[in-house]
């Protein structure tokens, strides 16, 4: 595009984003140039857009990056953090052109071939500043070539049915169990090569992996390296995954093997995972019974999109790998306690089986293991989504700064005795980490696993390898 095309497209500002409180806001089209619905949501991240657009947990959301300048470093294969893109749309107000070695595509053609739209020159820090005061909104980005009316697109915002009560985790996990590398052999590998070998084909470009909505079926053509010969054979020793702080020693045969649930899972959970034990990932619907049959040493719970109430499958399956009674027994011995509660206290203790596999939970995984001990979730007015959030460790009063995404939140006044709160959100004091009293079990609300960064949580990887060390010796 030329100067005088740029200008013409920034004055007419003919693309626009409706929110279903009736808030219009302008921009210029970029991206697949197409309509679409989604959730509303500001990102206070400064980098980290490529990671951003490859999470599943950014399924159904349109994200507004507050940063003002976008897609000076371009994207890359390596980078890629799922199979393809799964937001719904993005919207930014400076898009740049790309200037950076590792560079193999600019933003904008990585969103148009994925077909997701994007809208540019549009005032994000109003838009941010709006839904911060009146919460994430549903919405209508039109991106698209025809001419439409505004009123209509808040019409049909107003009509979506929205994020609440929907499984987006099944839509975005993948449809076939697989063996993600393990250390040793993830040395040789890059994520992009990854792409190509038969484990990755084998879950994500099956027949039974095919996507029939409008998520993206198929990885992103340039994630594959033959799409940039000279950059995958060229890369930079930085790039590869025994770069990466969680990869810290040579592989064992004989590492213990983590089962992942994979509810929207990201490639770097993985390779953390994979510096110190075999990884198999397993869909988000498989029965707990298959899980325990793999005999794991521990079980994973990732991180996904949406609302952590519309998984009960989930929850059930996770109760039963705690060795925990269905939830409706439960239920009914919560009720049964509370009859008798002294001072509105409930009494009650979960009973569970003599055997213990350790699990560790994050983001909607968090969540997930808190409504499968008896806890519940509600949402945000805006969500937290960035990699600046500071947590504070209550056993050590440390700080961390982390990275999250993530629209619901576990209820404190819904806790269970058996959990313990561990860590706690210094902007709005919600919960981020929790741990099972009596079982080997924990979770936090934000990403340890640094993409995008910072750093500051890897370490809970290797509290998870401890416990798996300590139920196994």
């Amino acid at each position: 595009m030329n100067y005088e095309e740029k200008w013409r497209a920034e004055r007419e500002r003919a693309g626009f984003l409706a929110l279903a409180d009736g808030a219009v806001f302008r921009g210029v089209a970029f991206g697949a140039r197409e309509d679409r619905l989604g959730e509303a949501v500001f990102n206070t991240g400064m980098s980290s857009y490529q990671e951003i657009a490859t999470d599943p947990s950014y399924a159904g959301q349109i994200v507004a990056l507050t940063t003002a300048e976008v897609g000076n470093y371009g994207t890359n294969p390596d980078d890629a953090e799922s199979r393809g893109l799964f937001l719904s749309g993005l919207v930014v107000n400076e898009l740049a052109e790309p200037s950076n070695f590792r560079s193999t595509l600019p933003l904008d053609r990585l969103l148009a071939d994925a077909g997701v739209p994007g809208l540019r020159a549009l005032d994000t820090r109003s838009l941010t500043l709006h839904l911060r005061d009146h919460g994430s909104q549903k919405a209508y980005l039109h991106a698209g070539p025809e001419p439409m009316d505004p009123a209509e697109a808040v019409r049909r915002a107003r009509e979506w049915e929205g994020l609440d009560g929907q499984d987006y985790a099944a839509r975005v996990s993948c449809k076939v169990a697989y063996d993600f590398p393990h250390a040793e052999s993830a040395e040789l590998i890059s994520h992009a090569e990854f792409a190509e070998s038969p484990e990755f084909e084998s879950h994500a470009e099956s027949a039974e992996n095919a996507e029939t909505s409008s998520f993206a079926a198929e990885r992103h053509p340039s994630f594959a390296p033959q799409a940039h010969p000279s950059f995958a054979a060229k890369r930079h020793p930085s790039f590869a995954p025994q770069a990466h702080p969680s990869f810290s020693g040579a592989a064992d045969v004989a590492a213990p093997l983590v089962a992942v649930y994979d509810f929207g899972v990201k490639r770097n959970i993985l390779r953390s995972l994979a510096s110190f034990a075999r990884v198999r990932v397993v869909p988000a619907k498989t029965p707990a019974e298959e899980v325990l049959a793999l005999k794991p040493a521990g079980v994973f719970l990732s991180n996904g999109p949406a609302d952590p109430a519309a998984l009960p499958y989930a929850i059930e399956n996770i109760r039963k790998i705690l060795g925990l009674a269905p939830l409706e027994m439960h239920n009914a011995q919560c009720t049964m306690h509370n009859a008798d509660a002294v001072d509105g206290k409930r009494t009650f203790s979960i009973q569970h089986s003599a055997f213990s596999i350790p699990v560790m939970g994050i983001c909607l995984g968090h969540q997930l293991l808190a409504l499968a001990c008896g806890a519940k979730t509600g949402r945000l007015a805006f969500g937290h989504h960035g990699c600046n959030h500071p947590v504070k460790e209550l056993a050590t009063g440390k700080v961390q700064i982390t990275s999250q995404n993530h629209n619901f939140a576990v209820l404190a006044d819904s806790l269970p005795p058996e959990l313990e709160v561990t860590h706690v959100n210094l902007n709005d004091g919600t919960i981020e980490g929790l741990r099972h009293k009596t079982l080997p079990a924990f979770s936090v609300q934000y990403h340890p696993e640094a993409c995008p960064g910072p750093h500051d949580a890897a370490p809970l990887f290797a509290r998870f390898q401890e416990m798996i060390h300590a139920e196994t010796h």
